[in-house]
């Protein structure tokens, strides 16, 4: 490589490219690699293609980590609304979805655009489909052999994500380097991922494939309310992911349908009022046909509401407002949007990012034990994280 600069960034991805932009702004050298063919290919993917770039509710509250509040400093110190202005200073239109998620009207390449012309405009150079065969410590920094060559750098920011979506080349390079490095992992796991049944269990649920409800679903104390699918391979939808974060092997989860909704007085009128309707009936005013029927059946009900003992209609308002499933598992980093876990923060300094035992060395992003939730959350990291290290390097 022709030549050796201030600051090595592996990883063009939200961190990274960020870190980089910040970096260059101070005016120092910075070279950022990738082993992949083009940069950000999780942006490009995400948000259904739209990119959901952050989310203006972002606070520590919203990440899980083994230290809670080692993510407020870089998160209080670059907020969503700093990166709103970054696009729209960029001119991308853009839109609040649901529940504080912000996405671009067109296509997430525009985010990705953004951060090419960003890292251009301070001179931070980018090379692709690059290689990192070896990193060591030298006398000045670190020395880098690569497929391109060998070079050395003051600084080293790790931006390479965890091993969520392996087809899109994640890796466990980051953890690998923290490791090399006598940095401690907190144990890593797939997250914000849907779940997978048993057998028997998705066969029993297999005719609600495709069908969506609005539902809370709880799990160790801890509850979300969005919307649930039922999948050919288990459940899925906003609701799962989020509380996959949580859930733990063995654990069961608990279904609120309508979470809003009071089913139990909800039937008792029903049966007042109108009492020659079929459950399954009643039940389809409210619920996706599909649904309601499979909900009827399974609460062993059959005939007229009229005909029905509040014994009965207690227990299907039971199946409704506090079903119990129990998942066998979950689809794994192949499906999951993050990694749980990773480069212990106990580590790092909260502001700077930097590796307290390794002058230099920084790790950002997914890579570190910061996961935010579903919408958003973890592309502000991604931001947050990059400019506390790319101000700092």
């Amino acid at each position: 490589m022709k030549q050796n600069p201030d600051i090595v960034v592996i990883g063009a991805g939200a961190a990274g490219m960020m870190a980089a932009i910040e970096a260059g702004k101070r005016g120092r050298s910075v070279l950022v690699l990738d082993h992949a063919k083009t940069p950000g290919e999780k942006i490009r993917i995400s948000g259904g293609g739209r990119c959901n770039f952050t989310n203006i509710h972002a606070t520590a509250a919203n990440y899980y980590s083994a230290n809670p509040h080692f993510a407020k400093s870089a998160l209080a110190r670059y907020k969503p609304a700093d990166f709103i202005a970054l696009v729209d200073r960029h001119g991308i239109a853009w839109h609040e979805k649901t529940l504080g998620q912000l996405f671009c009207d067109g296509r997430a390449t525009e985010i990705i655009d953004m951060l090419l012309k960003e890292m251009r405009a301070v001179d931070a150079r980018l090379m692709t489909g690059v290689e990192i065969v070896e990193v060591s410590k030298s006398e000045t920094g670190f020395a880098l052999r690569t497929s391109e060559g060998a070079l050395t750098t003051q600084s080293l920011i790790i931006a390479t994500g965890g091993k969520s979506i392996p087809k899109m080349g994640a890796t466990g390079f980051a953890y690998k380097i923290a490791e090399q490095f006598g940095l401690p992992l907190i144990e890593t796991r797939p997250a914000l991922v849907p779940f997978t049944l048993e057998p028997n269990l998705l066969a029993e649920l297999s005719e609600l494939s495709g069908v969506s409800v609005e539902a809370e679903i709880t799990c160790r104390k801890t509850r979300f309310r969005e919307a649930l699918l039922f999948t050919h391979r288990g459940l899925s939808g906003p609701a799962v992911l989020q509380i996959s974060a949580v859930w733990r092997e063995g654990d069961e989860i608990t279904i609120r349908l309508l979470p809003d909704m009071d089913w139990m007085a909800l039937l008792k009128a029903a049966k007042a009022e109108n009492g020659k309707q079929a459950i399954a009936t009643l039940l389809a005013q409210y619920l996706p046909k599909r649904l309601a029927q499979y909900l009827a059946n399974k609460s062993g009900l059959s005939g007229n509401l009229a005909d029905l003992p509040d014994k009965a209609l207690n227990k299907l308002s039971e199946n409704l407002s506090a079903w119990r499933i129990k998942p066998a598992g979950t689809e794994g980093y192949r499906t999951a949007e993050v990694t749980l876990g990773g480069i212990d923060t106990a580590a790092l300094d909260s502001r700077t990012m930097q590796a307290k035992a390794v002058p230099g060395l920084y790790f950002i992003g997914e890579c570190v034990d910061v996961t935010g939730w579903l919408g958003g959350y973890n592309f502000q990291w991604a931001w947050a994280s990059g400019v506390a290290a790319g101000q700092a390097a």
